[in-house]
């Protein structure tokens, strides 16, 4: 079995972002990692090829520096990857799903496509869905169990309220994973010696027939979030108290 793993390289949600112009951000002093969901798509395909044997293909659309966060994934027992450089901090969902796609026909289209159940960066959330239509392959998201046999994957996912779905495709199919489908491993020092002379095959987005111009979303501004306001205690009974938040609610806030 030949399983793709989508992984991308993203600023770690500890670090301090700060603003670049109008729409970016400085990054060459930022801690970049895996994005924590692809890391349980990683688990999951390695896990399945130990088990039924066959061949585990990471790819991801990003900067040279991606080849860091390959590495770990390389590490965590992926055979080789494949990086499609592109040259911006941002590709919206559309265009990176059609790179991912060429990517892995160009490579020969595999039996499953693992890929986290969404980015901590964008949170798009729409990646894997374009991925999956544009391959003509069945997808489930936010997937917390997962049993492949025959030709089958079937999905647990959570939908709320304790609710759990079930669903069964055929392969080959996009699965998003999240927490709760297995504990990815930590890599071993020796693991991560041998994941330095795996093979990274590097694209350029232009090579594709890709312009990283014609995307769909364009990011014209980003903005700090605000710094919170101290706190406003209320005093007195809680008759009072209820009267006065109902007042800065209405015409403080300006939420009611």
């Amino acid at each position: 079995m030949k399983i793709c793993v989508c992984v991308k390289h993203v600023p770690d949600t500890a670090a301090t972002i700060k603003l670049a112009g109008d729409n970016g951000f400085e990054d060459s002093e930022i801690k970049f990692v895996s994005n924590p969901y692809d890391d349980y798509g990683v688990e999951e395909a390695v896990s399945l090829c130990e088990k039924d044997g066959g061949e585990v293909v990471i790819v991801t659309v990003g900067k040279k520096a991606a080849s860091a966060t390959i590495r770990s994934a390389m590490a965590m027992g992926a055979h080789r990857a494949i990086l499609v450089k592109t040259e911006g901090q941002f590709l919206d969902s559309d265009l990176t799903a059609k790179a991912l796609k060429a990517a892995m026909e160009q490579d020969g289209l595999p039996d499953m496509i693992f890929t986290g159940k969404g980015s901590v960066d964008t949170e798009s959330f729409q990646t894997q869905y374009r991925l999956a239509k544009s391959l003509s392959m069945p997808v489930v998201n936010e997937v917390s169990t997962l049993t492949v046999n025959g030709g089958k994957a079937i999905a647990e996912r959570e939908t709320g309220g304790g609710e759990r779905q079930v669903i069964e495709m055929s392969l080959p199919c996009v699965v998003g994973a999240t927490k709760g489908l297995n504990e990815p491993r930590y890599p071993k020092f020796p693991d991560i010696m041998k994941a330095k002379k795996k093979e990274i095959k590097e694209i350029e987005l232009s090579d594709l027939g890709i312009d990283a111009s014609n995307g769909k979303v364009v990011i014209e501004k980003l903005e700090a979030v605000p710094e919170r306001s101290g706190a406003n205690m209320l005093e007195g009974s809680v008759d009072a108290q209820m009267t006065e938040l109902v007042r800065i609610l209405k015409e403080d806030e300006k939420v009611l």
